[in-house]
């Protein structure tokens, strides 16, 4: 049963590590990823990739919607 947590927490990490570089990169590409939850704003790689370390279940798919790159959505963008 460990080795599941740790596979568990492994996956999280890395997908968190992949949120904070591709935002990262959509910054640097002048199309940073922006939602506006009340008058909480989500729009710096490392913010992004805090609400995912912290509410991993909430902010990766927020996180793909938001992108462009869920591929669950109805309305998702293509891929790029």
């Amino acid at each position: 049963m460990p080795q599941i947590a740790l596979i568990a927490a492994l996956i999280v990490f890395v997908s968190d590590a992949w949120v904070y570089l591709d935002a990262r990169s959509r910054v640097d590409q002048g199309r940073p990823v922006t939602v506006s939850l009340g008058s909480w704003r989500l729009e710096t790689p490392i913010a992004w990739f805090l609400g995912c370390l912290v509410l991993w279940v909430v902010f990766l798919p927020l996180y793909l919607t938001a992108a462009g790159r869920n591929p669950f959505g109805r309305n998702s963008r293509s891929r790029g």
